[in-house]
């Protein structure tokens, strides 16, 4: 007996998808940072076993979306509703149960397995009035019954995914919830997701930890060229933003910001690919990348 299947991970945003996705893949697919809308994609991980093969969906925080390209971030997210054979909405201890609604009504009338996932119980939680902070854990009783009441037919389990709290015994509920199948993937892949596109999002995650305010979300990455040997691997990308400002302020004073930026990411894509990176990254302004469907489409923004 074999058994596979799809188990999509949804939810609003900053509540510790990625970092879940990561530890339940065992590998680092998705990037994870402690800003919020880091994930714009949906982005697959594999889990292979002899008898198993679990394919995991991190997608995009939940939110209203304000532009195209947060239309189809959203459409990433709602389309993880329609192919799971296990739904894995997360939440954590602070976020408003009651946060986009619209979004939850339409898990509510999901008819397959979900796993209602309260995220972050080992964070200390300031009480309203004030005073010193208390765990997590003494309010948990109230935030279950909450959820209960929302999603009646999930089932409900607290843990930290920073510190894989609850994880392991998720993974076990998942593999008994898996229906019988055949793989769907070749046995030896990871991730459904081209060499390239880790390498833009290694990239992105740079800018998005090393700037501030609306820079990282103004910022797109494209891979132009991604040439292997051996021990090799040469990359050229470019660093698109939408205003001239914006440009200056990644390339920074005499081009020092834009160097730490691939200094860093040739780090972690060395660590990623287990080989020598040369990396040359450009920066370019195309001012309606974020609006643009042709623009979008070629960043890989197609739900389809």
């Amino acid at each position: 007996m074999h058994k596979a299947g799809f188990v999509n991970i949804v939810g609003n945003p900053n509540v510790g998808k990625s970092t879940l996705m990561n530890q339940l893949v065992g590998e680092r697919i998705s990037i994870a940072t402690f800003k919020a809308q880091t994930t714009r994609h949906r982005i697959m991980g594999i889990v292979n076993t002899e008898d198993m093969q679990i394919v995991f969906s991190d997608t995009p925080g939940v939110l209203k979306p304000n532009y195209k390209m947060q239309e189809m971030m959203l459409a990433f997210s709602e389309s993880a509703l329609q192919d799971a054979d296990v739904l894995l909405y997360v939440t954590d201890v602070v976020e408003n149960p009651e946060k986009n609604m619209e979004f939850l009504e339409k898990v509510q009338k999901m008819t397959i397995p979900v796993i209602l996932l309260i995220n972050k119980i080992d964070t200390p939680l300031t009480p309203p009035e004030g005073g010193k902070p208390k765990p997590a854990t003494e309010a948990l009783g109230e935030l279950v019954e909450k959820w209960h009441s929302l999603l009646p037919n999930a089932e409900i389990l607290p843990i930290s995914a920073k510190n894989k709290f609850g994880v392991d015994i998720l993974l076990k509920r998942i593999q008994e919830l898996l229906p019988e199948s055949p793989a769907y993937f070749d046995k030896d892949q990871l991730t459904d997701k081209p060499a390239r596109f880790f390498v833009s999002e290694i990239i992105r995650e740079k800018i998005l930890l090393y700037y501030d305010k609306e820079i990282p979300y103004a910022v797109e990455v494209r891979v132009d060229s991604f040439k292997e040997t051996q021990n090799r691997i040469d990359i050229h990308a470019t660093i698109y933003v939408e205003r001239e400002s914006q440009k200056g302020i990644i390339i920074g004073h005499q081009g020092i910001a834009l160097k730490k930026v691939g200094t860093e990411s040739r780090k972690a894509l060395e660590k990623f690919f287990d080989k020598k990176i040369n990396l040359e990254t450009f920066v370019k302004v195309d001012k309606d990348w974020r609006s643009n469907d042709r623009e979008l489409n070629a960043f890989g923004y197609n739900p389809e």
